[in-house]
């Protein structure tokens, strides 16, 4: 471990005073893992000169080719200021937005992060990504701006302009820091709102009202949130070159020099002052006066001219004042150097070491776990809807002990495991080769000699047998077989220890936040659907972890194997660990699948779940190679699952198993695992599974030349793929009128069913979609009352149901959505998704999906009566799920399409078999039969008979064809494409974008670089192969961050044939053109084995060999 002691260490943890657990977070290659270097060199791990080559927390082989970090590493450190000894508990971790769960894992464990910003590049996407993370873990950031070198040696800037660079970099930081303030106190004020509302409106009901127009944003101080060098939460660095420093650093270095007291250059250092000789003192105005700022004159000036002397000129006199100056002393072999950073560095790890910088600002600006706030712990204890206030009162009572931190016995353990990471089981400590002292060393020799000498001696016996075999009678022979016996016991025996040693062994990364964990300790363990209320109702007062029964749901009991201390690579075995540090766990893998919440107290709530910016997308189906490898490739799959925070692992209809990850990079590194780690097998990947949404739109007001359509025009391409099916009775069970209905019969002739789609408008599919939980809470408490369950519910859930009605209603205006609201039936697919199913029966008053919220001022919610509904509406709701599921255009879900119900009529039994002209008259609306037919009711006998089966499968069929009868349109989905490139490759990267189906939003110069940053959406269907194409076709010089963005409609019709004489004209006969939509439909029909209608070959008997072309 270096000069940090573990004992040390042991005793640090004891004073969570002196603790600091942070994370460094950043954009990709903005230099975190080589400040991480610098950092664990300040304690001897690994040597200065190594630092920023060896990225030592990046222990993963692919991690070190890539040049990328991939996995959250954690690290302790020990760093002494001012007579005080703390404990820094670092976590490096991942910029690549492919890997940005690892960031939400690592953020959940630390109180405070250091922020990387590029000194060149300024704020780019994932910078804006995790300071949002950190903002919504309620941890304190401090920035470093690294790579200052940059501006020196690349952009040659003189230390003015790269003073003023600096500043709109703070500029940038700050504003993004700025909004996410904004939007809190904003959110507040409206919550702070609808509680005054209320009052105020019975205060004042017969007086003038007076609004208060202000934000609330002037009575909030925020002054402490933002980045400024004079408050000490700023350094500025260069990792690579081993220097950094901060405000304070200098300010001390001048008050010896000039005498100046330190709180007077604290202030004036940043800012718009400088220096004035001949009257001494320091003024204001800088920038009017045309004068150098102080910082330029007493810190940048210095550093340039060190850069100046060292690396541009290589001026050996100049190099040796500077080196007397300083008062540093440097080694001769550093000064004779071929490379003049190794001379460089050398002087800057004494002048301006960057972890001494950092480190002190660490230990000063950031909390302690001591330091956290009530907001941070209620928001971590009020999992799902429910607010802390509605939670049991001896839940409540655990808020004190968070805000303690303390390690005492009676204290209740609380821990959050925030991911599972594997490890090789030959890196525990326990199977670590440790080094001998003396004592062990003649031990060992003595006993190698004892071998070797046995050894000589058996084989001098051997010799002796086989010169008197013949002699040896049967006993030979059972000494032979012995012999063999033994041999092959011991290859068993070491093969079996091979298997054992190479196991992987899964590691739970942690923190405790309250009491002292020890070794072989008893735990509950509380998943994310744990309900405390429940818990403590099930469980005896005073139940321990070793009583534990399980009876009760989400919660069980585990007992810690081992307690380790991360230190990077490798892992130092611990006894017990205090509260309030960061530590690994072992023996929990079959307790906990990714994350979960440990405690001694079943009063303890699990924690809120991880906010992950990336969302899986990426899906791709893995086999083995060899058909009898299929078990060694689900565990492998099942350890992958568990093993990274992001991947899921599923298992199709088809049988196939799928892996859908965060993106390409991700994917190429869990194929890795599988392959090498887990599964250690050989595996087939299929191409990656494109997903896509079915739709329906508008019917088009112009064709695809951009000619006006006219009526019967317009018809012919809406119905075109069934111009050979006339208009009317299409068969006896089904039928479609001009309008779009389509009215369908059962095979029994008891049910018929009219149905007709409507596309929704953008904004509420979008809504709908970003309200699947919402809308999943709904259709649980729904449930619950159709069964008479009790329902426990808070009032936040139903004022966040109440706020997604006023929405809808926002957005479904015009006379064609009147009271659509009241008459929703169901959203689907899977009962929670962006499509509606609507009731618009003339005689079916069916109980809303909102009935909930009229209970919303009621206090006794189990005594509302129990709706009564018609018989077999589940079936009609069954059907609704299953064409939504899977539409017709290629089996994929459908997305902004409401089904409107206008028509259900039911046979009572008496009429099992009725003249088959009096089911098929029907009329074009089927308006006025449905008022007669919805009177009539089905006995609720017949609830799972063959009428509901039928039904289903009659409604499922209705909602297809009603789907088809509109224009069809294909959702693709899109990726947000951040570039950052040089002016000189503008061009190569809008080719492949536009190769590629891209489409450019808008693009913008950084100041004072060369850089641009492009922002384009680009379809998910196009992204594969194309960072390695955008860097290949500009040399490196422009670098794409794909993220998940929204989908999207396919302008084109899949179904599309030329129709006008314009358009015949344009796209010819054939009209073989390129069209996109039916290239993404057929690739999706040919991957799940549909019909598709393609022609192979046209006109063979005209087509010519090779032979005869001569």
């Amino acid at each position: 471990m270096g000069t940090t002691n573990l004992d040390r260490i042991k005793v640090l943890q004891r004073n969570p005073a002196n603790i600091r657990n942070l994370c460094i977070l950043a954009h990709v290659d903005h230099g975190k893992t080589t400040l991480a270097d610098c950092l664990v060199a300040s304690n001897g791990i690994i040597s200065n000169r190594l630092a920023g080559k060896l990225r030592y927390l990046d222990s993963r082989e692919d991690e070190q080719v890539r040049g990328i970090t991939m996995k959250s590493s954690a690290i302790s450190l020990h760093y002494s200021t001012g007579g005080q000894e703390y404990l820094i508990n670092l976590i490096d971790s991942p910029g690549h937005v492919d890997f940005s769960s690892e960031v939400s894992t690592a953020v959940r464990l630390c109180d405070g992060a250091v922020v990387v910003v590029d000194a060149v590049e300024g704020v780019c996407p994932q910078t804006q990504v995790v300071l949002r993370q950190a903002w919504l873990e309620n941890i304190k950031p401090v920035l470093v701006i690294n790579k200052m070198d940059r501006l020196i040696l690349e952009l040659k800037l003189t230390p003015l302009e790269a003073y003023i660079h600096l500043q709109k970099i703070l500029e940038q930081v700050n504003a993004v820091t700025g909004t996410l303030f904004t939007s809190k106190v904003l959110e507040e004020r409206a919550e702070k709102e609808e509680k005054e509302k209320v009052k105020v409106e019975e205060e004042v009901s017969g007086e003038d009202q007076v609004y208060d127009w202000s934000a609330g944003l002037e009575d909030v101080d925020d002054s402490h949130l933002y980045f400024s060098p004079d408050q000490g939460n700023v350094v500025f660095a260069s990792a690579i070159d081993g220097w950094g420093f901060s405000i304070q650093q200098f300010a001390e270095i001048y008050r010896r020099r000039m005498g100046i007291k330190t709180e007077v250059l604290l202030k004036t250092l940043w800012g718009d002052f400088y220096l004035n000789f001949k009257a001494k003192r320091i003024m204001t105005g800088a920038q009017a006066k045309g004068k150098k700022p102080l910082f330029v004159q007493l810190v940048l000036d210095n550093i340039w001219s060190l850069y100046d002397a060292v690396v541009t000129r290589r001026d050996k006199e100049n190099v040796e004042k500077v080196v007397t100056s300083l008062g540093v002393k440097v080694m001769d072999r550093d000064l004779r150097h071929s490379d003049p950073k190794v001379l460089l560095s050398a002087i800057c790890n004494q002048w301006l070491p960057v972890s001494q910088a950092v480190l002190a600002m660490v230990c000063k600006k950031l909390p302690s776990p001591l330091d956290m706030t009530s907001e941070r712990v209620e928001k971590l204890m009020s999992v799902g809807a429910r607010r802390f206030d509605s939670l049991p009162e001896q839940t409540r009572d655990l808020k004190p002990v968070f805000l303690r931190c303390s390690s005492e016995e009676d204290a209740p353990v609380i821990i959050f495991v925030s991911k599972m990471f594997a490890v090789d089981s030959k890196a525990l400590p326990q199977f670590r080769q440790r080094p001998l002292n003396l004592e062990e060393i003649a031990q060992r020799r003595e006993l190698a000699r004892q071998r070797h000498a046995e050894r000589m001696a058996s084989n001098r016996t051997g010799t002796e047998v086989t010169c008197s075999e013949p002699a040896a009678g049967p006993s030979s022979g059972e000494g032979s077989v012995t012999c063999t016996q033994m041999e092959t016991l011991t290859l068993t025996d070491s093969k079996a220890e091979e298997e054992e040693e190479s196991k992987e062994v899964f590691i739970a990364f942690a923190r405790v936040y309250s009491g002292m964990v020890k070794k072989g300790q008893r735990l509950f363990v509380l998943g994310p659907k744990y309900d405390p209320v429940q818990g403590l109702r099930s469980l005896p007062e005073g139940c321990r972890a070793s009583d534990c029964v399980s009876e009760v749901p989400h919660l069980s009991c585990c007992s810690v194997e081992n307690l380790y201390l991360l230190m990077g690579r490798e892992l130092e075995e611990l006894q017990e660990v205090p509260a309030g540090n960061v530590l690994g766990l072992r023996g929990l893998e079959d307790f906990i699948l990714k994350s979960a919440t440990l405690s001694t107290s079943p009063a303890c709530p699990p924690f809120t779940p991880l906010n992950f910016e990336a969302t899986p997308i990426v899906r791709v189906a893995i086999e083995p190679k060899h058909p009898g490898e299929m078990p060694k490739l689900v565990r492998g799959m099942r350890l992958l699952n568990q093993a990274d925070p992001c991947a899921e692992v599923l298992i199709q209809e088809t049988g196939e198993h799928v892996l859908v990850t965060a993106g390409e990079v991700h994917l190429q590194r869990c194929l890795d695992d599988l392959r090498e780690r887990f599964a250690k097998i050989d595996i087939s990947v299929s191409k990656p599974i494109i997903p896509f949404r079915e739709t329906v739109v508008r019917p088009p007001k112009v064709d695809m030349v951009n000619e006006e359509l006219g009526r019967q025009q317009k018809v012919a391409v809406i119905h075109q793929v069934k111009e050979e099916v006339p208009q009317g009775r299409v068969s006896d069970t089904l039928h479609v009128d001009t309008g779009g209905l389509i009215t369908l019969t059962t095979p029994n002739r008891q049910a018929t069913v009219s149905v007709r789609a409507i596309p929704l408008p953008q904004e509420v599919t979008s809504l709908l979609e970003r309200s699947s939980e919402i809308i999943r809470t709904l259709e649980l408490i729904n449930m619950s009352l159709r069964e008479g369950r009790t329902v426990d519910l808070s009032r936040r859930t139903l004022e966040d149901i109440a706020g997604l009605k006023v929405q809808l209603e926002t957005l479904l205006q015009g006379w064609k959505w009147k009271n659509t609201i009241d008459r929703i039936w169901a959203f689907g697919p899977r009962r929670f998704g962006p499509n509606i199913l609507l009731n618009n029966i003339k005689d079916y008053t069916r109980p809303s999906v909102w009935q909930c919220l009229s209970w919303l001022d009621r206090t006794d919610l189990d005594a509302a009566p129990v709706p009564a509904f018609r018989d077999l509406d589940n079936s009609i709701v069954s059907g609704f799920q299953l064409a939504t599921l899977s539409g017709p255009m290629c089996e994929e879900p459908l997305m902004g399409v409401c089904f409107s119900i206008e028509r259900w009529d039911v046979l009572s039994s008496a009429h099992q078999n009725p003249p088959k002209s009096q089911t098929s008259e029907t009329s074009a609306d089927g308006s006025e039969d449905g008022t007669a037919g919805s009177q009539q009711r089905t006995d609720s006998s017949d609830c799972y008979g063959p009428v509901s089966g039928q039904l289903i499968a009659a409604m499922k069929e209705a909602c297809r064809h009603a789907f088809q009868a509109q224009p069809q349109r294909l959702m693709a989905a899109m990726y947000t494409c951040e570039i950052i490139a040089t002016a000189d490759v503008l061009g190569r990267v809008y080719g492949v974008l536009g190769k590629r189906e891209g489409r450019v939003l808008h693009e913008e110069m950084k100041e004072g670089t060369d850089m641009f940053i492009i922002k384009a959406v680009l379809p998910v269907a196009e992204s594969f192969g194309f960072a390695d194409e955008i860097r290949k076709r500009t040399s490196g010089l422009a670098s794409p961050q794909l993220i998940l963005s929204h989908w999207e409609v396919i302008s084109s019709d899949p179904y599309w044939v030329p129709t006008t004489e314009e358009e015949y004209l344009h796209f010819g006969e054939k009209a073989d053109s390129d069209n996109q939509a039916l290239k993404y439909m057929n690739a999706v029909r040919r991957r799940k084995g549909l019909y598709v209608e393609e022609k192979i070959v046209e006109h063979a008997e005209k087509q010519r060999t090779l032979s005869k072309n001569k």
